[in-house]
């Protein structure tokens, strides 16, 4: 039974039900119409505050759009139950790729290359599912070649120390560069 019947051992009466309620027809009109009134009053205001917030969040919309044999990273978020990318939890990719794209399907979606390991999911996504890939040389790091000696050690060389500052945390002094 509904937690309603259990308390007050009596259906829940609703503005339908009041007409049976009381002897007196015409306050119990007014009731009802007074009620309805005040739906259609909430009934606005919410659409005026929908109407508000949609302008404020249409403003800073923007129609994303690529073009064929663009680059792009594809977010996992949804698939983080099912596929596992490396890392689980809080560390875990976000996004990968980059991939590229092989045609647009709609105005909204997008056909990707995806690699081999991605062969059970399907490679056409939303575009809300798309982030462009931005190239950028200064993020590539080179390797530093290591010379290795016979017995399989390498000398680490101290190059050069930028900056050392002495740092007071509470009653203890940390030396070393920050």
């Amino acid at each position: 039974m509904a937690p309603y019947v259990a308390l007050n051992g009596q259906k829940f009466k609703t503005p339908l039900y009041w007409t049976k309620l009381s002897k007196n027809k015409l306050f119990e009109i007014d009731l009802i119409r007074e009620t309805k009134e005040k739906f259609k009053v909430i009934r606005d205001c919410l659409k005026v505050a929908s109407d508000c917030q949609k302008s404020y969040v249409d403003l800073k919309r923007k129609d994303i759009e690529f073009q064929v044999g663009e680059k792009i990273f594809l977010k996992v978020s949804h698939w983080k139950k099912v596929l596992h990318f490396s890392r689980k939890g809080k560390l875990s990719m976000r996004f990968i790729g980059p991939y590229q794209v092989m045609e647009r399907i709609g105005p909204v979606a997008y056909h990707l290359a995806l690699s081999t390991k991605l062969d059970n999911i399907q490679n056409v996504f939303h575009v809300s599912m798309l982030r462009r890939y931005r190239s950028d040389p200064s993020h590539v790091i080179s390797p530093v070649e290591i010379e290795l000696q016979p017995n399989m050690t390498f000398s680490e060389e101290m190059v050069k120390i930028l900056a050392r500052e002495v740092k007071e945390l509470r009653n203890k002094y940390l030396l070393g560069p920050y």
